[in-house]
């Protein structure tokens, strides 16, 4: 027997609510409204919502079963206070939220009106577009919820097509830092990357950065800290000294030029590289009187500390 079919109200259309609105609107339950405030939003309603109307908060609270909250972690907490205290809510009502950070305690105000409250986080990078819904086949998805609710969470997480992993309340920052750190701080560093090969003259860097990249992070992926290669692990001072006085030229031409014609925009990849070469060092295992000395090395000033 199949699970019942919910009516179901998205509060933001953006790249995550518009997706996953659109994901369980496949799997047979009706999409009753959408909120959704920018352009680019209601744009992306229109594309992948087709045909669902988009309405204010109070008119998709009073017509939902099931109310899918995807917007900004800090209109969370304001956002479900609001709908608490406009008494709208019915009493057995779902509301799930998509954020990482949060499980269900910024909830509180719904559950205390009666909601049954849903935390389901799935951990890839949204595109906005339907693309995202053949990627949300296999991901994982953090579930929290209380546990008479926790198979209603894994549920809507199959129905995704996703793969549910229980996390505790207390965990969701740490999980969400994790995830925050290892994707965004990625882009960082690949941007850093391509900016100076770009410098260099190499006019698709990120296809020249694409194998060595694929790479690196499949290895990672499987092998951790053993994957780790360069400079810093085979501890090659000369090497690695060469390294900081190359990006430290860059960073010092932020906003001209350096002897080489690369330029830097923002004067931090010598920061960057500094941070992650000691965060190696940590992982390398090598000999105490090499270590130290790559991390003397590492420690000098940087550029911005040259006046």
């Amino acid at each position: 027997m199949s699970a019942p079919r919910l009516g179901i109200g998205v509060i933001g259309a953006g790249r995550v609510g518009a997706v996953m609105g659109a994901a369980l609107r496949a799997e047979g339950h009706a999409i009753t409204g959408a909120y959704a405030v920018s352009d680019a939003s209601r744009t992306r309603a229109e594309n992948l919502l087709p045909g669902v109307p988009l309405l204010d908060v109070p008119a998709i609270v009073e017509r939902s079963e099931m109310l899918l909250l995807a917007v900004p972690d800090d209109q969370l907490g304001p956002l479900a206070a609001g709908i608490a205290s406009t008494g709208l809510a019915p009493g057995g009502q779902l509301v799930v939220h998509t954020s990482g950070r949060y499980g269900t305690g910024v909830l509180a105000p719904l559950a205390d009106a009666g909601s049954a409250t849903l935390a389901i986080h799935p951990a890839m990078t949204f595109t906005g577009t339907s693309a995202d819904l053949s990627r949300l086949v296999g991901c994982p998805m953090a579930i929290t919820a209380a546990p008479t609710f926790l198979p209603v969470a894994g549920a809507l997480v199959v129905e995704l097509g996703g793969e549910a992993v229980v996390l505790k309340e207390g965990d969701r920052p740490l999980y969400h830092a994790s995830l925050a750190h290892a994707s965004n701080h990625l882009v960082v560093l690949v941007d850093q990357a391509r900016e100076i090969l770009a410098g260099l003259g190499i006019e698709n860097p990120g296809a020249y950065l694409r194998p060595l990249l694929e790479a690196a992070l499949d290895e990672s992926l499987r092998r951790g800290a053993k994957a780790l290669t360069g400079p810093v692990m085979r501890g090659d001072i000369g090497t690695v000294a060469a390294h900081l006085g190359a990006l430290d030229d860059v960073d010092r031409s932020s906003g001209g030029a350096d002897p080489s014609g690369v330029t830097s925009r923002r004067g931090d990849v010598g920061a960057t590289y500094r941070a992650l070469a000691v965060a190696a060092l940590a992982r390398a295992g090598l000999p105490d009187r090499t270590r130290q000395q790559v991390r003397e090395l590492l420690e000098d000033h940087g550029p911005a500390d040259d006046a």
